[in-house]
């Protein structure tokens, strides 16, 4: 995959230098039977394993993001918060989906590690800005879990960096906490200026 479709006026889109794939948060408890699953969470892994196939064939970087929460993080029912403890540091649960190819050289970025903070962004209280600069990223395309929150809030602060931003739209699932979120979360990156595309051209 050289070049997809937009959702959007059905232009063309191909990889450059200066892309980066950022895969958001494909971990266990995230997936079917985990301690915070997401609807349909693992149908984005095949898709997402296309996407990375794409990058590094044309030798580009692909990094990944992950909750690495504390025993007690402040975003756990029991300290208050609005979530099931999920995704605590060194567990399974934290743990890639063993289906996601990510390569060797994958970047990984953790996040949401302060017990008494929470991180929704892949920016937030992580040197993921520091690293793409250095490696001179100017395009960003971001898939994975959730749509309504880590996609979401990443999305705000690539576009705040002065990131270009492409969500893979077949590649994307939301938790949608209220009816709605998810659609509503996409407006809002939209309205942001990022553009949803799709490997075969059949955004929604």
């Amino acid at each position: 995959m050289n070049a997809a479709t937009q959702s959007s006026g059905r232009e063309r889109w191909q990889l450059r230098p200066g892309d980066v794939l950022l895969v958001t948060d494909i971990q266990n408890d995230f997936l079917p039977g985990g301690a915070l699953a997401v609807a349909g969470g693992d149908e984005v892994v095949p898709v997402l394993n296309r996407y990375i196939d794409a990058f590094v064939a044309q030798g580009l970087p692909v990094y990944a993001t992950r909750d690495w929460h504390p025993e007690r993080h402040c975003s756990f029912y029991a300290q208050g918060g609005p979530w099931p403890v999920h995704c605590v540091a060194g567990t399974p649960g934290a743990d890639f989906a063993a289906a996601l190819r990510l390569p060797p050289d994958t970047t990984v970025i953790s996040k949401a590690t302060s017990q008494d903070r929470e991180a929704y962004s892949s920016f937030q209280g992580t040197d993921l800005d520091s690293h793409l600069r250095e490696a001179g990223i100017r395009r960003l395309f971001i898939g994975g879990l959730t749509t309504d929150y880590c996609v979401l809030n990443s999305v705000r602060d690539a576009r705040r960096h002065g990131y270009a931003v492409f969500v893979l739209a077949d590649a994307i699932r939301a938790v949608d906490v209220q009816p709605g979120d998810g659609q509503r979360a996409e407006a809002e990156m939209a309205r942001l200026g990022a553009q949803f595309i799709a490997l075969d051209g059949q955004a929604a």
